[in-house]
């Protein structure tokens, strides 16, 4: 017997329920493969599923209930600032609050940078190119550059400012080395580099800890080594004026926050808050 919409909804969002998991993946999922939106959806309530679609819907759910897939690797994209993003396991899934920081880049670039017709970016670690698409596509001013150690992500990357319109430069290379080897100078460097603390990985969601890459999740020991090699070398890439955006881990704003000072006494350094008053920003802005 075919089962309808609202039937196949009901059991996916108690099954994964029961499971520990949040139940709106039950319709995230079933979205995905109906292939229409929330609307569409609960305008098709009583309209039966057909078969093959509901046998690939429940072992989409059970992967995620039972073995914790992230829906957004089983569906192929997240949402961020208003866009889909394509993600996989190469890549970090796209949260909130770097869009947050996307935020209050776009809100301090005109400032500093007033009158400038061109303000050259660097998106370090760009994992999906969810900052750099985003800056670029936002901000027509700015020459965006995304660089990453791994091939993997860049390819997402680069698709997904294929698929977006965006004119995106991607280098492959270890922070801020592809730049330094060039020679480089830029107006902006903004990051979210790995920041959890290695001893904090048993904390860790196994949705988070099992399926998202480590080399984007972990920043050593204290979670700050990133931000101690920017620290080094972002004096051999920052022009003047600049500006320096990080995401960082709740609870490091200030450690980061004296990274920077101690590299740039002359700049002013501030922390930001989340919507949820964590510290999670850290800004850095050099005008002479």
């Amino acid at each position: 017997m075919r089962r309808n919409v609202h039937e196949v909804l009901a059991w996916a969002s108690s099954f994964l329920r029961a499971h520990g998991k949040e139940e709106r993946a039950a319709e995230w999922l079933l979205c995905h493969h109906l292939r229409t939106d929330r609307a569409g959806l609960f305008a098709r309530w009583r309209e039966p599923v057909e078969e093959a679609v509901y046998e690939r819907f429940t072992a989409d759910v059970r992967r995620h209930a039972l073995h914790h897939v992230p829906v957004q690797y089983l569906i192929g994209h997240e949402s961020f600032y208003g866009r889909p993003f394509l993600v996989n396991r190469h890549v970090l899934i796209p949260r909130p609050e770097t869009e947050e920081l996307v935020l209050g880049v776009l809100e301090r670039v005109p400032r500093l940078f007033a009158g400038r017709e061109r303000i050259d970016v660097v998106d370090v670690g760009t994992g999906s190119g969810a900052i750099a698409v985003t800056l670029a596509l936002e901000n027509k001013a700015l020459s965006v550059t995304a660089t990453d150690i791994s091939e993997a992500a860049l390819t997402v990357a680069r698709e997904n400012a294929r698929r977006l319109g965006a004119s995106v430069s991607f280098l492959r290379g270890d922070l801020l080395q592809p730049l330094i080897e060039q020679g480089r100078t830029v107006d902006v460097v903004v990051s979210n580099p790995p920041y959890i603390p290695e001893a904090d990985a048993a904390l860790l969601s196994p949705v988070v800890k099992d399926y998202e890459p480590h080399t984007a999740l972990f920043g050593g020991r204290d979670g700050l080594d990133f931000y101690r090699r920017f620290a080094r070398d972002l004096p051999l890439v920052l022009g003047v004026p600049a500006l320096v955006a990080f995401e960082v881990g709740a609870g490091q704003g200030e450690a980061v926050a004296a990274l920077l000072a101690a590299a740039f006494p002359e700049a002013r350094v501030e922390v930001a808050f989340d919507l949820n008053g964590k510290d999670r920003m850290v800004y850095m802005t050099r005008k002479n």
